[in-house]
């Protein structure tokens, strides 16, 4: 892969939004060092949360999956405001995904995908990570889904 993280975005029809700016006491994005970790990003497109709700009852897997992909460009959005450009990015090392479950909902992983392969899509062998994924009873906002990431970072 020779295209740089925002060319294989583009590929994917994907452009990165302005990122958001914290809605309460804490900042988008702390770097130390070489590690950079994001605060959970919510599925916003278009400055519109679009998903909300419990996964296995007012959202479906699929939804939720295009919802956990939102929130993964959320994450670029706010690691490329933080570093200047996204090619600073030496490694995805890990992300935590929070999904909005219902009882008897069990496809937590499979809702992380979405994140997980956006990822790994725009970021070629440097985004394959370690992941949490967690059912959690209700996420800000409502939304169905949140990711956080930590990224070794030049």
């Amino acid at each position: 892969m020779n295209e740089t993280i925002e060319q294989r975005l583009a590929q994917l029809g994907v452009e990165l939004p302005t990122p958001v700016k914290a809605v309460a006491s804490y900042v988008p994005v702390v770097r130390t060092g070489s590690t950079l970790v994001t605060s959970g990003q919510l599925p916003l497109k278009d400055g519109q949360l679009m998903a909300r709700g419990l996964l296995g009852s007012e959202v479906d897997v699929a939804q939720g999956q295009l919802a956990a992909k939102w929130c993964a460009v959320n994450v670029l959005a706010q690691a490329k405001a933080a570093l200047g450009e996204l090619e600073r990015i030496r490694r995805l090392v890990k992300i935590t995904v929070f999904v909005a479950t219902g009882p008897g909902f069990f496809e937590q992983h499979v809702v992380a995908n979405g994140a997980s392969d956006l990822f790994v899509t725009a970021l070629g062998a440097k985004g394959q990570h370690a992941r949490s994924a967690v059912g959690v009873a209700a996420l800000p906002m409502n939304a169905a889904v949140e990711v956080e990431a930590t990224f070794e970072v030049a």
